[in-house]
């Protein structure tokens, strides 16, 4: 059974997973870049095509909201948001995982106001990257199809929502080929969600996310029952049972429809680099042309990729850095006061690991600033000339600024 390849665009690659996904509640709110993802969810609502619930909501924190009630009563659910409107419904992002929610959100990345900015970078998802999610990132539009689809198939196993994240405008609007699986295949691989965390039961009734104490203590039946750490405790071995489930999932994937993404991270030139070029999203498919850019110069360069940034891959990066002389990594994002997020969690990933290389960091990109190959390139020349001069840690790098003074 072939794949039926159509040209769309990122956003019709997230609603195209979303339909093959058979999801039942939509919560929509516009915000640019997502939104032609729920207005063609809508569309095919509306026509029919998609048997499903379209809630048009007033804003980004009630679009979580729906989802979170639909997905208690064990409803497949999705929406979508980017940048100011992702922290508008901050308080409900903390609730879903807190309840151990199977929502799949399409987070498409966009720069955080003020000042206003429509433009892509990766700081709204990385507000909220301790928040319990799963976040994976896609670094093109096909990605974006296949992996929102194994989203479900991850959340549904560990009962966490996940975070599909994809650069805005970039991969949102671009046009790009898309092989779209037969809905038999992916009925196959993503059988109907009939397992849900909290059983909701009229003749039963039960408090759903109630005031939980510090220390445990019996419940209504006199069995102890876990305080609040305790349930914090859970929830992140579930995320950390991610790391084993994000790449048996992939493989699954690829036994059906026959793609796969490389589980928790994905690699180029990488087998016999000594300089490794990292980053998430589509900014890896870019080092991919300065990595081959290096090579024609001499320098042994290579990329590696970050699939899954929530959980961090820590023994998947170990392993793959492991003997390398340099780690620089991109981020478009910035922990304001100290570094680029990724590279924060890179150097502590390789603390004290056998053969962890030096990790350097740099800013690129930030408010959709240009950011060519060449660019890139330069960046790593600089960082390989202050690590030939032996520097091991260094102030970050900030591609394409123009401080005045």
């Amino acid at each position: 059974m072939s794949d039926q390849v159509s040209v769309m665009t990122g956003n019709e690659a997230a609603a195209n997973a979303a339909r093959l996904a058979r999801v039942q509640v939509i919560a929509a709110y516009p915000i640019t870049p997502q939104s032609p993802v729920v207005e063609q969810l809508a569309a095919w609502v509306e026509s029919g095509e998609l048997p499903a619930e379209f809630v048009a909501v007033e804003s980004e924190h009630s679009a979580m909201t729906v989802c979170i009630g639909a997905s208690t009563v064990g409803a497949r659910t999705f929406t979508a948001t980017s940048s100011n409107g992702l922290a508008y419904m901050t308080e409900q992002v903390w609730w879903a995982p807190g309840a151990r929610l199977p929502i799949v959100m399409c987070v498409v990345n966009r720069a955080m106001a003020a000042p206003w900015n429509v433009l892509n970078d990766q700081q709204d998802s990385m507000s909220v990257r301790d928040a319990g999610w799963v976040q994976l990132f896609c670094r093109d539009n096909q990605e974006i199809l296949d992996t929102t689809v194994q989203a479900y198939r991850i959340a549904e196993r560990l009962h966490v929502p996940v975070m599909v994240c994809y650069d805005g405008f970039l991969l949102s609007h671009t046009m790009m080929p898309v092989a779209v699986p037969a809905p038999e295949q992916i009925d196959a691989f993503l059988p109907p969600f009939t397992e849900p965390f909290t059983v909701v039961d009229p003749g039963d009734p039960h408090n759903i996310g109630p005031v939980v104490m510090a220390e445990p203590r019996a419940d209504e039946t006199g069995a102890t029952r876990g305080g609040y750490m305790e349930i914090r405790a859970l929830h992140h071995r579930a995320l950390l049972d991610a790391l084993a489930v994000i790449p048996e999932t992939d493989a699954e994937y690829a036994s059906v429809v026959g793609r796969s993404w490389g589980g928790l991270t994905w690699e180029h030139l990488l087998d016999d680099a000594e300089v490794v070029l990292v980053a998430a999203g589509s900014l890896g498919t870019q080092l991919t042309v300065t990595a081959e850019q290096l090579r024609a110069e001499g320098v042994k360069a290579g990329v590696l990729g970050i699939r899954a940034y929530r959980p961090f891959p820590v023994e998947a990066l170990r392993a793959k850095l492991a003997g390398r002389r340099l780690a620089l990594v991109f981020d478009k994002a910035l922990s304001y006061g100290y570094e680029g997020p990724i590279c924060s969690d890179l150097r502590g990933a390789m603390l004290g690991a056998d053969g962890a290389p030096a990790v350097f960091g740099a800013v690129c990109g930030l408010g959709g600033r240009d950011v060519s190959p060449e660019d890139l390139a330069e960046a790593a020349r600089r960082a390989l000339t202050d690590l030939d001069a032996g520097a091991r840690t260094r102030e970050t790098d900030w591609i394409n600024l123009h401080l005045e003074g």
